[in-house]
């Protein structure tokens, strides 16, 4: 059996990956905390901790316990049943948000395009279906979420794009609202730019969108995905201090 090494996983998965991201020549083979370990027995401190809503590090005692308990009791069950555990968590994440309720999916795309969807259902009966984002956005790399996203890298060769989308500079409340016509249906932003440059969004322009979207009969779409969760020291990025 060949002996693991960084060497020999990133040969691998240059023979068995498709190269659609591009790595860190790191190889990781344990982490604990915050640092990371190799094959070779190197340590790295991880100042990432996770992508995306997953920023809990590595191997926290409370979690493992968690995690372990739960399989013990229930692993996987699927949306055809009712179970305790997920409703327990859209109390939760209520509490914390406001008045409403929840829609569990797999990635950060598929929310943006519930919400999407969620936009074109409500302005369905008055024709309305153009969404305006913002430049340097990401939304993810669906079809219609890299048509919300305002880089061109993201979009370049997957056209003809789908339509209903169009891009304003961010923190440009006078741009968003020139951009509003009688198709406009909603607005979509990220609390905090990540992939734009970790550019946080004015309060006075979020609170600006608010109003834009009320006097309009417009929806105010949030994307936390990467921002949202605790990342910002609250749970979603558009929660005031």
């Amino acid at each position: 059996m060949q002996k693991l090494s960084s060497d020999s996983i990133k040969a691998r998965f240059s023979r068995s990956v498709i190269s659609n991201y591009g790595r860190f020549p790191l190889v990781v083979r344990e982490a604990r905390g915050v640092e990371l370990f190799d094959f070779e027995g190197r340590r790295y401190l991880d100042m990432g901790g996770g992508i995306a809503v997953n920023c809990l590090g590595h191997g926290h005692p409370e979690l493992r316990e968690a995690l372990a308990n739960q399989m013990g009791h229930l692993d996987h069950i699927s949306n055809l049943y009712y179970f305790e555990e997920q409703v327990r968590v859209a109390e939760e994440i209520i509490q914390r948000i406001g008045i409403g309720k929840c829609f569990f999916c797999n990635s950060g795309a598929e929310a943006n395009e519930a919400i999407i969807k969620l936009a074109r259902k409500f302005g369905d009966p008055s024709g309305r279906y153009d969404i305006i984002t913002t430049e340097n956005s990401f939304h993810g790399r669906t079809l219609a979420t890299i048509a919300a996203t305002g880089q061109d890298k993201v979009r370049k060769g997957f056209g003809p794009l789908f339509p209903g989308f169009s891009q304003v500079p961010y923190n440009d409340l006078q741009a968003m609202s020139q951009a509003v016509t009688g198709s406009t249906i909603a607005i979509l932003v990220e609390g905090v730019q990540g992939e734009g440059g970790l550019t946080p969004a004015d309060a006075d322009y979020l609170r600006g969108i608010r109003k834009l979207c009320d006097a309009h009969d417009m929806l105010f779409l949030m994307d936390g995905v990467q921002c949202g969760h605790f990342r910002t020291g609250r749970f979603q990025s558009i929660q005031g201090s």
